[in-house]
């Protein structure tokens, strides 16, 4: 693979085909440069892949205009380099502990001709070394500690230039004529600001970064600029230490550079303080008196560069230089052009209180998004400070409210008494054979909850209904037992195969001595063993059986605990939370069987033939 210097011409670094790898994943990075691109009129997006070696690779959906696109993710430079021969910028967000080895790494593959540093950071000796291989592979380093730079209308690295609002009102959307430098990446927008108020425009602009070992200096791109018949002025702003301006002093008095330069060195307040005084820049310290900002100003000025006063000078000035060469000739302004409009992120229009749009959905019984998760807006930490326990947390969850503690402990005995009901029964069945089945932990369950119906746990719902019904109308427990034995139903939570009036279901006996301790009133219960007084006398198993028994007590607990109007509490057995209760409860014992089968290596099974009676 051939270089792509003999290309293009060695002044230019960017321009309206250049195409990039974006090394890490930075989306809002990547959506910023692609919104530039679009708002520039250019054809192809200048964002060709992102290199993410820690992931595998994949694509990721960015927005072009109002159209998403898809940008393919690569774990290696090979590959997209391979993918992308028409690639060679590269701009570079690795962290500073692996900004040296992706560095010297990208610069070994000949189509990359530029490389923009972002990470702050990177150790001196690691630049120097950068430097080095830079000079060999001729590649040209922007940074490292840089925001990147512009070309209005071609092509922007990174976040350079803000937001999209302060694009447009610096007019980076189109080139000027005003080429800059500088070390400051906040600096630089301050420039862009400036120039689009002073003269035509931007044509393009380059933070070098703030380290003392830039792997590009300020002379390096003056003289691209001077190369490049489009830039008609330069703007050079430095700062206090280092000799770089000097270089450029040079270059203007041998007559290597001939355009006219306007240059600041910011900094001269620092003869004021009593002490070397290290600015915000690792490079920034004056070891000498020609390094300070106020010696390179005289000196840059003695040169024959326009240096202002003071730097609040230097926007009237660079209007005065700019309106000279406009009187000669030298510079032609154009029309402006309006861009188009870059459609907000929905987000981020959201945030600014732009648009307003109706929920899909609606929670309001836990939120994920502040600072802590709530439970029907009570923190997750008070649940825990307070021992709420699991009843706590279904009264916050399913009944969007906190319960009395003894309700909660009820909720957990109903937990406790439904978990599990033995080996035989269809749930557990169904649990057992799938597990035998070698099928997960998660498919077994779900083959034993599907069984939950009316014939299978359904009993909590139709008895908790059917009681309240009859117990609402006035009906006597004998007429309600008559009604159901004319309409020949039966009635639910009423029977049992083995337990009777003589041999009580002990599960039994613990709900109803807990409800009668706890409960400020237990009037549906009352009513159910009035029922159950009728029922036997024909026959001693047609007892109030555990689901009867839970539901009827439930029933009262909702309607007498004084957090719920009538209403609410027929609402909620209407919309099945019994079932619920059932579901949970029996959920754990489901578990235990899947458990419980794995444990014992239990083979695959299949049904003996005896036990069928085929009719073929």
């Amino acid at each position: 693979m051939t270089s792509r210097m003999a290309q293009k011409p060695a002044y230019e670094l960017f321009s309206k085909d250049t195409r990039a790898f974006v090394y890490g994943m930075q989306t809002k990075a990547v959506q910023g440069m692609l919104d530039f691109d679009y708002m520039c009129g250019r054809k192809v997006p200048s964002v060709a892949a992102i290199i993410y070696t820690f992931g595998s690779q994949s694509i990721t959906k960015m927005y072009w205009g109002t159209k998403e696109i898809l940008l393919p993710v690569y774990r290696t430079v090979e590959e997209a380099c391979a993918k992308h021969p028409d690639v060679d910028v590269v701009v570079n967000f690795a962290s500073s502990r692996s900004a040296f080895s992706s560095t010297m790494e990208l610069m070994d593959y000949p189509q990359i001709r530029c490389i923009a540093i972002i990470a702050e950071g990177v150790p001196e000796r690691r630049a120097r070394e950068i430097l080095i291989k830079s000079k060999e592979k001729n590649v040209v380093i922007v940074g490292p500690a840089t925001v990147g730079g512009i070309k209005p209308g071609c092509f922007k690295i990174g976040n350079t230039g803000g937001m999209m609002d302060n694009i447009v009102a610096s007019r980076l959307y189109r080139p000027g004529s005003v080429a800059y430098v500088s070390k400051s990446g906040g600096m630089s927008n301050e420039l862009n600001n400036i120039i689009s108020h002073t003269t035509d425009g931007v044509y393009e602009g380059i933070a070098i970064g703030g380290d003392r070992y830039p792997g590009t200096t300020f002379i390096d791109h003056l003289f691209r600029f001077e190369a490049d018949p489009n830039c008609k002025l330069m703007v050079l702003l430095g700062e206090v230490g280092g000799v770089e301006e000097y270089r450029v002093i040079e270059a203007i008095n041998n007559g290597t550079i001939k355009k006219p330069i306007v240059a600041w060195a910011i900094g001269t307040c620092s003869s004021m303080f009593k002490t070397e005084v290290q600015f915000g820049h690792a490079g920034s310290f004056a070891n000498s008196e020609m390094e300070t900002a106020v010696a390179k100003n005289k000196a840059m000025r003695d040169a024959g560069i326009f240096v202002p006063d003071t730097f609040e000078n230097l926007p009237a000035l660079l209007h005065d230089v700019y309106e000279e060469l406009v009187k000669k000739g030298v510079i032609i302004p154009k029309p402006d052009q309006t861009p188009p409009n870059i459609p907000l992120d929905y987000a981020w229009a959201k945030e600014l209180n732009l648009v307003r749009k109706p929920s899909s959905f609606i929670c309001s019984i836990s939120n994920d998004r502040g600072p802590e998760l709530t439970y029907s807006n009570v923190p997750i930490s008070k649940v825990f400070e307070d021992d709420l326990g699991i009843g706590g947390v279904i009264s916050l969850l399913w009944f969007r409210r906190r319960l009395p503690s003894y309700a909660t402990k009820f909720l957990e005995m109903i937990l406790q008494l439904t978990a599990d009901h033995g080996p035989c029964v269809s749930g557990a069945m169904n649990t057992i054979i799938t597990t035998r089945a070698g099928k997960d932990l998660i498919s077994s369950l779900v083959a034993g909850l599907l069984t939950i119906g009316t014939r299978f746990g359904g009993a909590l719902d139709g008895a908790a209904q059917e009681f309240s019904k009859a117990f609402d109308s006035g009906l006597s427990p004998r007429a309600f037992v008559d009604s159901c034995r004319k309409a020949n139903k039966l009635i639910p939570g009423i029977g049992h195969r083995i337990k009777s009036r003589n041999n009580p279901d002990l599960r039994v006996e613990l709900v109803k001595q807990y409800v009668k301790k706890h409960f400020p009133s237990t009037k549906l219960l009352d009513y159910a063993l009035a029922v159950e007084n009728v029922t036997t006398s024909k026959k001693d198993n047609l007892i109030l059986n555990v689901d009867g028994c839970i539901a009827v007590c439930f029933v009262d607990l909702l309607r007498n605990c004084g957090e719920f109007t009538l209403e609410e509490a027929n609402e909620y057995i209407n919309l099945g939370i019994l079932n619920g209760m059932f579901v949970l409860g029996r959920s754990i014992g489901l578990i235990g069987h899947h458990l419980d089968q794995k444990r014992l290596r239990a083979p695959l099974y299949r049904h003996p033939w005896d036990d069928f009676l085929y009719l073929s």
